[in-house]
């Protein structure tokens, strides 16, 4: 059997991205520091799924949660600089999707 020539980095990457919803997630924070339930709706993905994708992408180093102690306790989720220099990444994923895909009717996505 031949053994992969895929370097384990970029494998790693690409299992971090590749989950369902992260691009999405990433993506949403480019526009800055956001509470859970902006992001929720944003997405439009449930609360459970986004949490699961939040602790994933805090223990990877990609995204910051910040807790404020306000009443009551506000929390804001934003990318650290690891995520942020995810954005051409995504940018040029966008790119690439506005040129080669075709556009979905919202109604056909859910």
């Amino acid at each position: 059997m031949n053994k992969s020539l895929i370097c384990p980095r970029f494998e790693k990457a690409m299992s971090i991205i590749s989950q369902r919803w992260t691009g999405l997630v990433i993506y949403q924070l480019l526009n800055g520091p956001q509470r859970f339930s902006t992001i929720e709706a944003a997405i439009g993905i449930s609360g459970r799924v986004l949490s699961e994708r939040l602790k994933d992408l805090e223990q990877e180093g990609i995204v910051k949660r910040e807790v404020f102690p306000e009443t009551p306790v506000r929390i804001e989720y934003s990318l650290t600089d690891k995520g942020l220099s995810l954005e051409p990444l995504m940018k040029d994923i966008e790119k690439w999707s506005q040129t080669w895909l075709e556009p979905v009717a919202a109604d056909s996505e859910k």
